[in-house]
């Protein structure tokens, strides 16, 4: 039952971050900052994408993706299609490997240590639930902002 709430929680939210990003009038307006911001709609974009693609695709479903993180945060002017299709992409990448993750396996231990401590499959899924819930919203403000 968890497995299926995350799964859908994640496409539906990444459903989402599709429609911020097709919401932005102008394109370019992904990549701007404004004073007392630190990073543009386009670069928690791919922030996004890096960190599900790395956690859940990588570490949990055994994909060949390599993150680079610091690229998440670098790159800029990336085209809004190419944005919209990597996230169609980690849509893909979540919703494979939490379907094919054993019930079992959903309360073992996380591969990879984090927070400085071990956590279960369970804790880090709902902590990335958490996290592109919370960058989801920064980039509707974004959007609002600068549009």
């Amino acid at each position: 039952m968890l497995k299926e709430t995350l799964t859908e929680l994640f496409e539906r939210d990444l459903h989402k971050l599709i429609t911020e990003i097709e919401l932005y009038k102008d394109e370019n307006e992904l990549w701007l900052i404004r004073e007392g911001i630190s990073n543009s709609a386009g670069n928690l974009c791919l922030h996004i994408i890096g960190n599900l693609n790395h956690f859940v695709g990588a570490t949990l479903g055994n994909t060949s993706y390599v993150r680079n993180r610091d690229e998440e945060f670098s790159l800029k002017n990336i085209p809004r299609n190419e944005l919209v299709s990597e996230i169609e992409n980690s849509i893909r990448v979540v919703t494979t490997t939490l379907e094919t993750l054993p019930d079992s396996d959903i309360q073992k231990d996380f591969p990879l240590e984090m927070f400085g401590r071990i956590v279960t499959n369970t804790q880090i899924l709902v902590h990335l639930y958490g996290h592109l819930s919370y960058h989801l919203g920064q980039i509707n403000y974004h959007r609002r902002l600068v549009g």
